[in-house]
């Protein structure tokens, strides 16, 4: 069984994954494989030379992030194409990979909701993420609000989950210690 655990920017979600690490649980980070496949991968360094340009990356073979933000907030169609170029790699070296489980903050904007049988979602309310997120990124309320409606909505994520994890504060050991006893039944 393949499990994915999501949710919006400040939900909490990697802090439950370490919680679910610190159980055994090996969880594979789709955003850290990203990074490391746009940073590693000749087919993808390659592709994303023809897509942004030579200065994608820099003389030592570093991916620049300027460039590629700048690139990819350009427009939707940019952020497609990037997307179109990352994701398949991501989600062919998560089955590569043999886990069972994932973290992935755009499980179902990237489609690799179709990789797996479970999904959990992680909330917290609105404001509170919000605080996590300037508190984080020491950024402004502006601008952690302008990231929160990036992703899509926290409902429609609820929605779609089969399980949920509330982090506003309360427990979350319980919840996850419930959750892990549904899967293996």
């Amino acid at each position: 069984m393949k499990i994915a655990i999501t949710g919006g920017i400040g939900s909490g979600k990697s802090y439950v994954c370490q919680l679910m690490s610190n159980k055994g649980i090996n969880i594979y980070d789709c955003d850290s494989a990203a990074k490391r496949l746009m940073r590693n991968s000749p087919t993808i360094r390659r592709k994303l030379c023809e897509l942004i340009g030579n200065d994608t990356y820099d003389e030592k073979g570093q991916l620049n992030k300027a460039e590629v933000a700048r690139f990819l907030l350009a427009s939707e169609e940019n952020k497609h194409a990037i997307d179109a170029i990352v994701h398949p790699a991501v989600a062919n070296d998560f089955k590569e990979s043999g886990m069972q489980w994932m973290e992935c903050a755009i499980l179902y904007e990237s489609g690799f909701d179709h990789l797996v049988d479970c999904v959990i979602a992680v909330t917290a309310p609105t404001e509170l993420r919000i605080q996590r997120i300037m508190q984080r990124d020491n950024i402004t309320r502006e601008a952690a609000i302008a990231w929160i409606e990036k992703q899509w909505p926290q409902s429609e994520i609820q929605k779609r989950a089969n399980f949920e994890i509330i982090n506003d504060g309360r427990e979350l050991e319980p919840q996850i210690e419930n959750i892990i006893n549904h899967i293996k039944e």
